[in-house]
């Protein structure tokens, strides 16, 4: 067994520490918790949206389950931004920004303050791979728990339903009566976005990792499964302290290489390729984006979820959630089965008992009729994209697109164009100055894709970007195109009315120009002034890798 109270020894043992001591017996310490392996319990809960406003309480639960089995909890907050709220403004560059604020957060507490191990609480898009990071940074022993997903809103809408509205209503399709109905019936609750938007797709490829319990991922928010979860996570990091199991005996090549066909299966959001390649940077894990490729050439697309497809997370909940795909998977070969997890056990023994899913569903397809053969994640190179992109490509849009560019600078540009008739069937919208380092904080293009879909547009237009994509944007979407536009990439130098051609079955995104006429361009472009001088997103701007290396701040 090994020294469970490594970090907090240090703060609060001998004559040294009595002043630590002093002060933590005013927030409640007794004798007997110094003696205890300490546990931070890392809660994202706020007020600022549904997704996480719940959390405090399930933190409370988290911590009477260090308490219970010897160890002595300590909650403490990082922050939460709601990108549900900000798509479209200008305060949606801070979204990507904050998964390296709340790294840095628990990083620094953690460290600060000696905790032993760690429980974290994410219930909304960037929080999960942020709490993922500032854990793999620590190295100690630590679980992480889903918030949990939140229930349909009447007709079974969702947040998705809403942004598209919007569209609909520009198009005619949809009065303002209409749109205020859904508005006011659509988010009925605490918890998460309900599709394999960004959030769901992380805890599930987060519990595929195996940082977290079995079933963490595929709970709705308010349940007494999510609160018995976070329970069995406060006894199971100290039970990981006492076999000093390490987020970086977990987080292996083997492991990601999990995480990655588990969100395929999923049809899972193309944000799943950042934030895994962040995390993988976090633990040294050689990852790229050829790997997506390689492992999307042998892995299909099995749920008929939200976006492109019917159901909601709820609904995938209520038929068992991914642990049964999972074992689907690992059957068919498609899963490392040795690859360790939280409960100190393999996947493989963790799966071993897991039941089928019933007969008769149709969330989960058999491999004998897959919703896609191979990847809906698909990286494009070619000479709009040297260093690769990211297309979401169900086929439910089609495998080809060719057409018109029709270029705008910025997000807020683009929308206007879309909603006042500017873009029309047979375009290409290029959205451009958005990527990490040029927007700065690569927002995502959910109002653009929204509004697209909205339109009647989905199946006639193609969105290509150096921005990136909300897990509810459908449609033919083309993301983190690399080198981005600030740097002098070629979407840079596309022009109205230049062809553009997008291929997912090649692989290649194509700008039909000459490499003699882009630089011609090249020579004639200017890089733009920088669009902040100060404070956190001229930092990130200053410090972001490429959305091809994750984006993250520490490279």
């Amino acid at each position: 067994m090994s020294d469970t109270r490594k970090h907090s020894s240090q703060v609060v043992d001998g004559i040294e520490a009595t002043p630590a001591r002093a002060m933590l017996r005013a927030v409640g310490f007794t004798d007997e918790d110094f003696t205890k392996p300490q546990v931070g319990i890392a809660s994202t809960w706020a007020n600022v949206t549904p997704c996480n406003m719940h959390i405090n309480k399930l933190a409370e639960e988290a911590g009477q389950g260090v308490d219970a089995s010897g160890g002595k909890s300590v909650i403490f907050n990082t922050i939460t931004i709601s990108d549900g709220i900000a798509n479209g403004t200008e305060g949606m560059k801070y979204s990507l920004v904050s998964r390296e604020v709340i790294a840095d957060s628990i990083e620094t507490v953690a460290g600060c303050e000696g905790f032993d191990g760690l429980v974290a609480i994410g219930g909304c898009d960037k929080n999960m791979p942020g709490c993922l990071i500032g854990m793999a940074r620590l190295n100690r022993p630590s679980i992480f728990v889903y918030g949990g997903t939140i229930l349909p809103g009447a007709n079974h809408t969702d947040i998705i339903s809403v942004f598209e509205a919007v569209g609909a209503h520009a198009k005619g399709d949809m009065d303002l009566i209409q749109v205020r109905q859904i508005e006011e019936t659509a988010i009925p609750g605490p918890g998460s976005c309900g599709g394999m938007y960004t959030a769901n797709t992380m805890a599930s490829a987060i519990e595929a990792l195996g940082m977290s319990l079995p079933g963490s991922s595929a709970q709705n928010a308010v349940s007494d499964e999510k609160r018995l979860d976070c329970q069995n996570a406060g006894r199971q990091v100290v039970e990981l302290l006492k076999l000093d199991i390490k987020p970086r005996d977990i987080m292996t090549r083997k492991a990601f290489e999990n995480a990655i066909r588990v969100v395929i299966a999923l049809a899972g959001s193309t944000n799943a390729v950042l934030h895994l390649l962040a995390m993988a940077h976090a633990v040294d894990v050689e990852l790229s984006l050829d790997d997506f490729t390689e492992l999307g050439k042998t892995t299909p697309v099995l749920a008929d979820l939200r976006p492109s497809g019917k159901y909601m997370m709820s609904e995938l909940v209520a038929i068992g959630g991914i642990q049964p795909l999972m074992k689907r998977l690992l059957d068919a070969g498609l899963l490392h089965g040795d690859a360790l997890t939280v409960t100190g056990k393999t996947l493989a023994e963790n799966l071993a008992e897991v039941p089928d899913y019933p007969g008769g569903q149709d969330i989960i397809r058999p491999f004998s009729n897959p919703v896609k053969r191979d990847s809906h994640l698909v990286i494009l190179r070619g000479n709009l994209a040297p260093e690769g992109a990211v297309a979401k490509i169900t086929g439910k849009e089609g495998l080809h697109f060719s057409g018109t560019a029709r270029v705008f600078d910025s997000e807020e540009a683009a929308l206007s164009g879309i909603l006042d008739g500017k873009v029309v069937a047979g375009d290409v919208v290029v959205i451009r100055y958005e990527g990490p380092r040029g927007g700065p904080g690569m927002r995502e293009m959910l109002s653009p894709t929204s509004a697209i879909m909205g339109k009647g547009l989905g199946k006639k237009v193609a969105l290509i970007t150096d921005g990136r994509f909300s897990g509810g944007s459908h449609g033919f979407v083309v993301g983190h195109i690399t080198p981005e536009a600030v740097d002098g990439g070629p979407l840079a130098l596309v022009e109205d009315g230049d062809r553009i051609s997008i291929d997912a079955e090649a692989r290649q995104i194509t700008l039909a120009l000459s490499d003699e006429q882009l630089g011609d361009r090249r020579k004639a472009w200017r890089k733009p002034a920088p669009r902040y001088t100060r404070g956190v997103l001229a930092k990130f701007a200053r410090l972001a890798s490429s959305a091809s290396e994750g984006a993250v701040t520490d490279k």
